[in-house]
């Protein structure tokens, strides 16, 4: 027992020798992203995280009333669906945003360039995917920029200015830290665990509908064949029941702006 306990000692010593002070403090006041779904179509209760987002102009529905749903995937590596997602949105003529990680662009040029091209938004979602919460303003400063290159050179796409915290986590700090970076904060109120055990597109389907609700921001996987399969009916099913397909620019200028710019 009295080696266990020295084993833990000096695992606790180790960290508090070698992690730095603020990293501690990061790991210590971290928020995961989350929220309580419904069966009522309404934007999810998020509880305290609605006014720490709102006091840092970050964003995970649009809650103006209207009856609209943005599209966003985040890309981690290609599963080889992603060009099937954007024949579907080309198809319907629905714009949407990707969130990239530095493999997935630097694995995937020509899908990026696809992406940017077809007028798509093109998010930031890191460059090595760590927890913001754990790493300095530097590093995390280094992460965002980098990636941000990285588009550059393989895309039309020089300026990004929407970035989704890796792993949802995020804090009070890091939203600061993004805010001074001249990044915008999107996070989501949709979404289901679609990038483990494919059940059929019957399944993606079922969960995007069953809780989608006026100004919802989606969230879904390219990995996810389930979601390449299912897109096209989730598409035409929110038309055919009154929602409107936005990009994130539309959410942005109308909170921004006394008036809407048409267009969006």
């Amino acid at each position: 027992m009295r080696k266990y306990i020295a084993a833990a000692l000096a695992v606790i010593l180790f960290f508090l020798t070698y992690m730095p002070y603020q990293d501690i403090a990061h790991a210590a006041s971290g928020y995961g992203w989350g929220f309580k779904k419904n069966d009522e179509h309404e934007i999810p209760d998020v509880g305290k995280y609605k006014q720490i987002l709102e006091e840092h102009g970050a964003y995970y529905a649009d809650h103006s009333g209207e009856k609209v749903v943005y599209l966003t995937f985040d890309n981690g590596y290609e599963g080889g669906y992603t060009d099937d997602v954007l024949d579907v949105l080309k198809k319907h003529d629905v714009p949407a945003a990707f969130f990239l990680t530095g493999h997935y662009v630097r694995s995937e040029p020509d899908l990026v360039n696809r992406m940017a091209d077809e007028g798509h938004i093109i998010g930031n979602h890191s460059y090595h995917h760590p927890d913001f919460t754990i790493v300095t303003k530097d590093t995390m400063q280094e992460e965002l920029e980098t990636l941000e290159e990285a588009v550059a050179e393989v895309s039309d796409q020089e300026d990004i200015k929407y970035v989704r915290p890796p792993k949802g986590m995020f804090s009070e700090k890091t939203l600061d830290w993004a805010n001074e970076l001249g990044y915008i904060h999107i996070f989501w109120s949709s979404a289901f665990v679609d990038w483990e055990t494919q059940q059929g597109w019957e399944h993606a389907y079922e969960n995007i509908m069953d809780n989608i609700h006026p100004g919802a921001i989606i969230l879904l996987h390219t990995v996810s064949s389930d979601n390449a399969k299912a897109l096209d009916k989730m598409i035409e099913e929110m038309k055919n029941q009154g929602y409107q397909f936005r990009s994130l620019d539309h959410l942005v200028m109308k909170n921004k702006l006394p008036e809407p710019i048409y267009g969006y």
